[in-house]
């Protein structure tokens, strides 16, 4: 609960509401009522606005919680609550009725979700926006609703009470104030006027496409810069943290520079300047006078000709008189002998040197404003004939608008906004100006709030070491030139074989190097979701979930970051690193919203993408962001953070119905569009002489992973096969885990140590040496992956389906837990050290981990779903057998003995189940769920 706080952030006010929401209707309409119209006329005499909670408790109700724990209320009828807010026109004096329905909004029922119950529950939000237009000058007196106890009737308190906010709460003013209350209105509402005021010019300049008006501004229309244009600079005084954000001039073709800042020379922009380019250096007075400067050729252009060797560079504020001592010069002094000069200096380079619509002038305002700036511009505007080639850039508002001020003796306010860039910080402009420019060695860029782009130095990426940031020029730094057309067809069949996208794949897509990638019906629908949250609801959460869950290998994840690709350059995007703690993350994604913005409250929404993600971690990860939020006491009509979580399920359809408004399902299954355009870049594909078995993955998808063409497709590729061989087993041994253990692969150096290679300590040496010793058969089904934190490559079959149709074929009559058994005897693979807590995690999923709804799967299982395939394709023994093996190959892990335990009392083998009950409560004597698994064997 809070108090004001600057009149638009809302103060809060929590009721826990749980009795009243149990009781009739006319008794919690009156409740409900009553709390609201307290709360929004105290707010409303305040002038701030304000948001009462119902379903949150407060600080006197049941000990039992905690202040502002978030519990919910059970709602019979919403209408209880909308109509409830009928009193407002028998609790508000009249003339005052309509103000009030217009400043309370309707309730607002956000729905509580807890994992300890079922039941519905939901918070009931009521919004008070008291705005300058419909409360100046009044005062808002009311009664408020009680219910009678013994006549069972609603009354209205007899007596007008004048409510206002103190602290935390809604109190009447003791009538002996009422007076001077009163009397203090005119402030508020001036106060309530400037908070309004101040919120929508932050808001204006933050929703500007500055980006876009600098760079059309500053290259007379178009989008990039060239050396068609010459740039004259005017300037004043350029602080010393700002020297670091001025590089762009470097790069800009300037012809000259009128410098209003005394101290230059020694530690302002021109001792920086001076050390990139050669310059010739004026006083203003020299610069006016032709001799001074070595200017007899007749024709205007010759004589001036010696000019477009250097820059020159201008101190229009030394000294006064050219043989005197160098002095800063007063206003008196510019008025009385320099103006002249600078009006024949400007006429000079206006008229005689460069010609019409061949410069722009640049007012580069760093610091307050004095009245020769504002001359110069005069000047400039006079001979020019307008400000068309006049562009003023100012991050300071205040040093603008008095810069305006001045100026508008000239011309008006709106043509001056009309060529002026105000708000943007100068580190934007210096990094979208620098984006622009004709290089091809440019440091990466993100957007930001101004709609231009800040630099994202190396070092500065290389400390939020928790994501991976996709940036606005994502592979800009590839040289096409030097990318062979069999490495582009390379990187682009990886795809369709069934490895993860890459930025580059998009990137070579966006420039017509390869075939286009095909956006299906379900990234559309993420987009338009995407665009839901970001243009704000009657939910303004500061953290959002949009999730997409997808069939294994049915483009889930590629859709997520086409997601993410189309959206870099309006919003800040990475990819959550999941082997990071979540308070790592949150302190690097804050850190990356923020970062080179000039106000946190006007930073762009940062999208993140997590995938495969444990629920716990997402949950602590959102409750981190959102206390970071909460922590700064900012609010916003779009959320701080998204979370675009991406998770396999084999029910997708079921989770996006259970939460149809952030979720989007991936499935097998084509539309026939998608039939259409699938199709069609597989012909594109096949016209590139790219044999089906190279894009396997990409075939499959076209055929809708039909099982008949997986089986037929599998048995063409596994002709000749030699089953004795080790890349045979290596083979098997993948399959089995990949089929049955989501998101499992084997490392290379488990690979290695398996097929008796040697290991390499150069990449692609190592590679191809791998490669190279496994058969054809083997070299079509691996794909190779590489973890993003630890660049370790593993091997995975390209699909789990192709790994399900594998296993079946290569097995014969050979049983699974036959296979399981060889597995876990494997000493090369099991003792490999190099990875080896990975693999036995995959290996220990294979035997324990079992099917939840909960998260994805299409039953909850009892056991794993390879112990359950063992049991029943098989038998109960043949299971048991293979998880005693597993517990005495795996460290006699307490677990093995409790699903041994569990597999016995389930098949009422109790004497075996209460041993290995006692062989786990042994090992961890306090566990819950072993102490369980022991009672269900006495039960």
């Amino acid at each position: 609960e809070s108090g004001v706080n600057g009149l638009i952030t809302p103060c809060r006010e929590y009721k826990s509401f749980a009795i009243a929401a149990e009781l009739s209707r006319s008794q919690l309409q009156s409740k409900f009522a009553c709390e609201v119209i307290r709360f929004a006329s105290a707010c409303m005499n305040i002038r701030t606005n304000g948001t009462i909670y119902f379903g949150v408790m407060d600080s006197i109700e049941d000990k039992g919680w905690k202040h502002g724990q978030i519990v919910g209320i059970k709602v019979k009828e919403r209408e209880y609550y909308v109509d409830a807010l009928d009193y407002i026109e028998k609790c508000f004096v009249e003339n005052l009725q309509e103000t009030a329905r217009k400043c309370i909004h309707p309730p607002v029922f956000v729905e509580v979700i807890s994992k300890d119950s079922q039941e519905q529950r939901f918070v009931v939000e009521v919004d008070i926006e008291p705005t300058f237009s419909l409360v100046n000058g009044k005062f808002f007196e009311v009664h408020l609703p009680k219910y009678n106890e013994g006549s069972q009737k609603v009354t209205l308190t007899k007596e007008l009470a004048l409510y206002q906010r103190l602290g935390a709460k809604s109190e009447p003013v003791e009538r002996n104030n009422l007076a001077t209350f009163i009397k203090g209105l005119p402030d508020r509402d001036a106060q309530r006027e400037q908070a309004e005021l101040s919120s929508t010019v932050s808001t204006e300049v933050a929703s500007k496409n500055l980006g876009r008006k600098l760079s059309i501004l500053l290259n007379d229309g178009k989008s990039y810069m060239d050396d068609s244009l010459r740039y004259i600079l005017v300037t004043n005084r350029c602080e010393k943290d700002d020297l670091n954000y001025i590089n762009f001039l470097m790069h800009l073709n300037v012809f000259c520079v009128f410098d209003f800042d005394e101290d230059s020379n020694v530690s302002g922009l021109y001792s920086k300047y001076k050390n990139h380019h050669a310059t010739r250096s004026y006083f203003l007075q020299e610069f006016s006078n032709e001799s001074k400067v070595g200017l007899e050729s007749k024709t205007p252009f010759q004589k001036h000709s010696s000019l477009f060797d250097q820059i020159s560079w201008i101190f229009c504020n030394g000294r006064s008189d050219f043989h005197g001592d160098e002095k800063p010069c007063d206003e008196n002094t510019w008025i009385r002998t320099k103006k002249k000069y600078l009006k024949k200096a400007i006429t000079r380079i206006c008229d005689e040197i460069l010609p019409k619509r061949s410069f722009i002038v640049l007012f580069l305002l760093l610091s307050p404003v004095q009245k020769p700036l504002v001359d110069t511009f005069q000047e400039f505007y006079t001979e020019m004939n307008g400000s068309e080639y006049i562009v003023c850039i100012a991050e300071s508002t205040e040093n603008y608008r008095k810069w305006a001020n001045l100026a508008q003796t000239s011309c008006s306010i709106k043509t001056l906004e009309q060529c002026s860039i105000v708000g943007m910080k100068l580190s934007h402009v210096d990094a979208t100006i620098q984006n622009m420019l004709p290089s091809t060695a440019q440091p990466r860029h993100l957007p930001v709030s101004t709609r231009g782009l800040c630099t994202l130095p190396s070092l500065e990426e290389e400390k939020l070491f928790s994501l991976e940031i996709l940036c606005v020029d994502q592979c800009d730094d590839i040289r096409l030139d030097l990318l062979t057309e069999k490495e582009i067809q390379e990187i682009e069949q990886n795809f369709y074989r069934g490895r993860k996208i890459t930025w580059e794949n998009f990137w070579l897509a966006d420039k017509r190097c390869c075939g286009e990638i095909i956006e299906r019906e379900a990234c559309k629908d993420a987009s338009k979701l995407l665009d839901d949250i970001l243009q704000g609801s009657e939910h303004n959460y500061s953290v959002a979930k949009l999730k997409i869950f997808h069939h294994p290998g049915s483009g889930g994840s590629t859709i997520a970051r086409q997601v993410l690709w189309k959206r870099r350059k309006d919003l800040r995007c990475a990819v959550i690193k999941t082997s990071y703690s979540s308070a790592t993350v949150c302190e690097h994604a804050v850190a990356f919203r923020d970062y080179e913005e000039k106000e946190i409250s006007h930073c762009l929404p940062v999208l993140l993408l997590i995938e495969d993600y444990d629920e716990d971690y997402i949950d602590e990860l959102r409750n981190e962001l959102m206390e970071a939020v909460a922590a700064r006491k900012i609010n916003s009509p779009r959320p701080y953070f998204i979370l675009l979580c991406c998770k396999r399920s084999n029910d997708p359809e079921r989770l996006c119905k259970a939460s149809p408004l952030d979720t989007v399902a991936v499935t097998h299954k084509l539309t026939d569009t998608e039939k259409i355009l699938f199709r069609t870049k597989l012909e594109k594909l096949r016209q590139k002489d790219v044999k089906p078995e190279f894009i396997l993955t990409f075939v499959l998808m076209c055929e809708e992973f039909n099982e008949t063409y997986i089986s037929d497709f599998v048995g063409h590729i596994l002709q000749g096969i030699d089953h004795s061989s080790r890349d045979t087993y290596l083979m098997r041994y993948v399959a089995l885990l990949n089929f049955y253990v989501p998101n499992s692969h084997v490392s290379l150096s488990h690979c290695e140590a398996f097929l008796g290679l040697g290991v390499y300590t150069e990449r692609k040496s190592r590679a191809y040496d791998f490669k190279s010793h496994l058969s054809e058969q083997a070299r079509m089904i691996f794909i190779e992956l590489r973890e993003n934190t630890t660049y370790i490559s593993s091997v995975q079959i390209i699909h789990y389906l192709v790994a399900k149709e594998i296993l079946h074929q290569l097995s014969g009559n050979e049983p699974q837990s036959q296979l399981a058994m060889c597995l876990l005897q494997e000493k090369t693979l099991l003792g490999n050290r190099f990875g080896r807590d990975e693999f036995i995690k995959f290996i220990r999923d294979l035997f324990i981990r079992r099917d939840k709804r909960s998260r994805g799967d299409n039953t909850d299982t009892l056991f794993s779903p390879f112990i359950e395939h063992v049991c029943k394709a098989e038998n109960c023994e043949k299971a048991i057998a293979v998880l005693k093996a597993a517990y005495e190959h795996l460290g006699k892990d307490a677990f093995f003995a409790q699903q041994l335990a569990r597999l016995h009392y389930t098949n009422e083998k109790f004497e075996d189940a209460l041993y290995w009950a006692g062989v786990a409560k042994a090992a961890l004597p306090h566990d819950s769920f072993i102490l369980d698994t022991e009672g269900q064997v006495y039960r």
